[in-house]
């Protein structure tokens, strides 16, 4: 018989407590070495933890509290194994008879368990009263109010590399003491709960620094790990992904977007009142919930805090409450009056020949709906014509001529295109993709000076003509290969003609922020890895225009599309500042400027830049019919720059 626990389950009095004989033995994941080294408590017969995976599944099962004797609690309760800080003290090491109620079960999906948590407690803001028994790809045998003990390894899991890690035991056991049993009351996440501080800073790697629940919102989380929390009536902020997951905020008046969004415009302010939601409840018999930005989850979404390798920190809800359908509409833009000349730039999200035609339709769809026919068009993440199998494909014409054929079937302009092939998997995106920039545009409107000699290698160059610069090549590609543009798209040059005036074009895709560490990793602030790059490529870019501004300095030039960074980026700020560019989205009010989302936040990743001259010659828009909406054909909304040609 194991020694009584002075601090019994449910009791903070001190008053030893004498558990009945388990009602379900269980048949516990434990190998056999590891279930002899648990009954007589050795720790030294089961290996430390890494941080960076679960356990391996078991090979031999064995039977734990099935005996006709009572079971007790050993010495140690969950706010002792999470400790006061990110990592727990007792990491490596068996615990045994760890008291608490089941709270939630993961009974599908490779990594199995369920959350228990002590109703008691140590009264420490910084100790989490929650923990989770991993159990691989087994179905744990437990339901949620059973009264048990616990025992087994304590593991911290790291999902990905500069990820925070996860408290859990695993190699586990445990009995069932009672049943059906009331759960602890969930921590209300109110409007004032989480700190609006979002990390220390500077913090460093923060896994052991102790916890201020108070003060930090990383903290927070950390320091609820595992316990039951509730939102109640949550304003949707990030609609509901391909992975069945959607961010709520408990701050909806921070920071908010024009359609009820949080915007993220400072490096200082992370937004700390969103909430990422997944779902524990069976999909079978509750679909999960299709939402847009602006909706709202009436009633409670309840469950344990857990941690995953996109977003973070999240709610692993037991209950989701109601969904209520907001007012959200997709936002076309105008049409371009008789003296306008309209430019519009467009991810179209690995666009490929070999895609179905239903993804070629709703990109034409919106081109006629949203886009108000533009006269000239940017591309980004264009295919090849077999799409991401890696068979040696280069061209696109195939990809091209399939939008040009959709976009006129709704009744859109006849579009023509150009474009430059990379060299075979040169320029980053999937593999076999050969993503690339390409330009549309509609020849009623526009015509498109041809200057033969662009490939993918060649320079364009500017040179000085009769009337004004001239490109060498035209389409041309900026410097492709000065070492900025090392596996990545390179961008594209073109020379237009349209209302009796030249127009120089720049469509960009810049470096992915994809490597950078997240907002919500181990490392605070977090390494923005990628940004030198493109930082290196505005200013190659920079370079173009100020050469192309010195031959003529009333040309008007577009540099536009995907630049992969924030309108408050040194990125931006490489290419806008002291001139020769302009970003009119900065003249927008602060609650529109973003045509993306992202882990919550409504951020601007694209934009349209003109030569500084044009600037009080221009209207922007944006057209919101992507980034907010669950059934997007793009993650990125498209945008529109209306030239005035009268002056």
């Amino acid at each position: 018989m194991r020694a009584r626990c002075p601090h019994a389950l449910g009791s903070d009095e001190g008053v030893p407590r004498t558990f009945p004989t388990p009602r379900r033995p269980l048949t516990v994941p434990l190998s056999a070495a590891a279930a002899l080294a648990l009954g007589a408590g050795l720790a030294s017969a089961l290996p430390a933890s890494a941080d960076n995976g679960h356990a391996p599944a078991p090979e031999v099962g064995g039977v734990y509290g099935a005996s006709s004797d009572p079971i007790e609690p050993g010495g140690v309760r969950i706010h002792d194994v999470q400790g006061t800080t990110r990592r727990s003290p007792l990491v490596g090491e068996l615990v045994d008879g760890v008291p608490g109620v089941v709270t939630a079960v993961a009974g599908s999906g490779s990594a199995r368990g369920f959350w228990f948590q002590d109703t008691g407690g140590d009264g420490d803001p910084r100790t989490s009263e929650g923990l989770f028994v991993f159990t691989g790809e087994d179905t744990p045998e437990v339901r949620v109010g059973d009264e048990i003990l616990a025992s087994g390894r304590v593991s911290e899991y790291r999902p990905e590399e500069n990820a925070q890690t996860i408290t859990q035991l695993d190699q586990g056991s445990w009995a069932i003491v009672s049943e059906g049993n009331d759960l602890p009351e969930a921590v209300l996440l109110a409007e004032d709960t989480i700190p609006e501080g979002y990390a220390p800073e500077p913090g460093g790697d923060i896994t052991d620094r102790e916890l201020e629940p108070h003060t930090y919102a990383l903290d927070f989380w950390a320091a609820h790990e595992h316990m039951r929390v509730r939102v109640e009536d949550a304003p949707v902020v990030a609609p509901t992904d391909a992975h069945d997951a959607f961010w709520v905020t408990t701050r909806p008046e921070h920071n908010p977007s024009a359609n009820g969004g949080t915007v993220y415009s400072s490096y200082d302010d992370p937004n700390a009142g969103r909430v990422k939601v997944e779902s524990l409840v069976d999909h079978d018999e509750e679909p999960f919930p299709k939402v847009n930005v602006g909706d709202t989850m009436s009633g409670a979404i309840e469950g344990p805090v857990y941690y995953g390798r996109f977003g973070g920190y999240l709610v692993r809800a037991t209950e989701m409450g109601e969904h209520v359908p907001g007012d959200l509409e997709r936002e076309p833009v105008r049409e371009a009056e008789p003296h306008e000349v309209s430019v519009a730039t467009y991810n179209v999200e690995n666009l490929g020949a070999a895609d179905e035609q239903e993804a070629f339709d709703r990109i034409a769809e919106g081109f006629v709906a949203s886009l108000g026919n533009p006269g000239i068009v940017g591309l980004e993440e264009i295919q090849d014509n077999s799409s991401e199998t890696d068979d040696g494909t280069v061209d696109a014409d195939a990809t091209l001529d399939r939008l040009v054929e959709a976009i006129a079937a709704r009744g859109g302009p006849e579009y023509e295109w150009r474009q430059i092939s990379p060299e075979d998997n040169a320029d980053g995106g999937v593999p076999g993709g050969n993503i690339r920039n390409a330009f549309l545009f509609d020849p009623e409107q526009a015509d498109f000076v041809d200057v033969g000699g662009g490939d993918a290698t060649t320079a364009v160059e500017v040179e000085e003509g009769a009337s004004g610069a001239e490109l060498s090549v035209s389409p041309g590609r900026i410097d492709p290969q000065h070492e900025a543009w090392k596996e990545t798209r390179k961008p594209l040059v073109g020379h237009f003609r349209a209302q009796d005036r030249d127009l120089y074009v720049v469509t960009n895709h810049f470096s992915s922020k994809g490597s950078d560490e997240a907002l919500h990793g181990v490392n605070q602030p977090p390494e923005r890895v990628t940004e030198p790059q493109r930082n290196d490529q505005a200013e190659v870019v920079r370079s173009f225009a100020d050469e192309l501004l010195s031959v003529d300095p009333e040309a008007h030039l577009v540099v536009m599309g995907d630049l992969n960074d924030f309108q408050f980026s040194r990125t931006l700020e490489v290419l806008t500042g002291d001139g020769p560019l302009y970003n009119p989205m900065t003249g927008l009010d602060a609650d529109e400027q973003y045509n993306y989302v992202f882990d919550g936040n409504s951020q601007a990743l694209d934009h349209i830049l003109v030569s500084d001259g044009l600037a009080d010659r221009v209207d922007y828009g944006i057209a919101r019919i992507n980034s907010e909406f669950h059934d997007q054909v793009s993650d990125h909304d498209p945008q529109v720059l209306w030239l005035d040609t009268r002056r």
